[in-house]
């Protein structure tokens, strides 16, 4: 099975030097865009992994953070011009809960021009997704989820592949304990580590409501996951994040440790 995820972003908010955190998940025949950064570094990003446009029927926004939500206006801009020019099959289809579907539609009203705009809701579809609600990305079988973030509502999913390869994405929050059902015991947790917990005082990643390399560990521990993927960091120890981060899960997690670096590829095996 040709299962991967391409990494088109790992870092967090405000990072210079990466790309804020957003993928593609790929099977055989599907493509899943998740998030879209900040802004329309999306466009290079895309041009960058090979993936063509016209592979990415569905877009995921976990929530309507900058770094997360601004991309999007970007993709919807660049597949209705090329619906527009006959360069794009069939349809587009955005999954997000319903204080996403309020913010995109606002943005792309507010920026759009009227030969965009024409194919929202006629061949690009905006849908709200509830809690626990059930979606397909063509043979990616998806299943949302509410994080319960003591900030902004977000979303998180489990994915399964057609090899039935289990892949749970958390958002990029601390991990709540009533969201232990949807991904435990999955074959690949997604999970975003602001920084290293022995760097805990310089980067004050609990006053940002995020997580260290080492609270992921743990939690993947906990959920007997097999293997785990740390994103959604910091951006000053870029040279060294792999095998820093790596080295500090590993104290606590027995399973796989992948710290990727934007536009790397995870194969699913």
């Amino acid at each position: 099975m040709n299962e991967k995820i391409i990494m088109l972003g790992t870092g967090s908010a405000m990072v210079t030097d990466c790309y804020n955190t957003c993928f593609l998940l790929k099977s055989e025949n599907d493509c899943l865009l998740v998030d879209a950064g900040g802004g329309n570094g999306i466009l290079s990003a895309i041009k960058k992994s090979g993936v063509a446009w016209n592979s990415i029927k569905t877009m995921f926004i976990t929530h309507s953070h900058t770094d997360h939500i601004l991309g999007a206006v970007w993709v919807i801009r660049q597949i209705s011009a090329l619906m527009n020019s006959g360069k794009y099959d069939g349809n587009f289809n955005i999954y997000c809960h319903d204080e996403c579907v309020d913010s995109i539609t606002a943005i792309c009203n507010h920026t759009l021009a009227p030969k965009f705009l024409k194919n929202i809701n006629t061949k690009i579809f905006i849908n709200e997704v509830k809690d626990g609600e059930k979606q397909n990305a063509g043979s990616i079988r998806l299943t949302f989820f509410d994080i319960f973030s003591d900030k902004t509502k977000q979303f998180g999913f489990k994915a399964v592949f057609p090899s039935g390869k289990v892949l749970a994405c958390l958002g990029d929050e601390p991990f709540n304990e009533k969201c232990r059902n949807f991904v435990q015991n999955c074959d690949y947790l997604m999970c975003e580590a602001f920084c290293l917990y022995s760097q805990k005082d310089i980067f004050k990643p609990y006053e940002k409501f995020h997580s260290t390399a080492l609270d992921a560990g743990k939690l993947a521990e906990s959920l007997f996951a097999k293997n785990l993927i740390l994103y959604h960091t910091e951006d000053e120890t870029l040279q060294t994040r792999k095998r820093t981060y790596t080295s500090e899960a590993r104290t606590v997690f027995n399973g796989n440790i992948f710290v990727p670096d934007d536009f790397e590829v995870i194969d699913l095996k």
